[in-house]
C-alpha cells in the first residue's frame, strides 16, 4: 500500500513537470498556448467580414476585462452553490 502511493506520486509529479519542462521559454509568440477564441478571430478576419455593431463600452485594459470576466464567474458560482445548498438543505429537512 506505501508503494502504491509513492508510485502514484511520483506519476503526478512526472505529468506535472514534463509539460513545463517540453514547452519552458515558449509562449503564444511561437504559436503555443494559443485558445480558440484567438483562432476563430482570425478565421473571421481572414473571410473580409465586417462588423455591423460596434461596443457600447470597452474596458480600458485586458486586466480589467479579466476582473469584469471573474466577477460574473463569482457571481453565477454563488448563484448555483446557493440553489444546490437549498436543495440539499430541503432533502436533509425531509428526511
Amino acid at each position: 500500500m506505501k508503494y502504491e502511493n509513492i508510485i502514484l506520486a511520483i506519476i503526478v509529479i512526472v505529468i506535472l513537470v514534463v509539460p513545463l519542462a517540453m514547452y519552458a521559454g515558449h509562449g503564444e509568440d511561437d504559436g503555443y498556448f494559443g485558445g480558440s477564441d484567438d483562432q476563430g478571430s482570425d478565421g473571421v478576419s481572414e473571410t473580409g467580414y465586417e462588423p455591423w455593431f460596434e461596443s457600447v463600452w470597452e474596458p480600458p485594459s485586458g486586466e480589467i476585462e479579466s476582473l469584469l470576466f471573474a466577477v460574473q464567474a463569482a457571481i453565477g458560482a454563488i448563484i448555483i452553490g446557493y440553489f444546490f445548498g437549498y436543495w440539499r438543505g430541503q432533502n436533509k429537512k425531509e428526511e
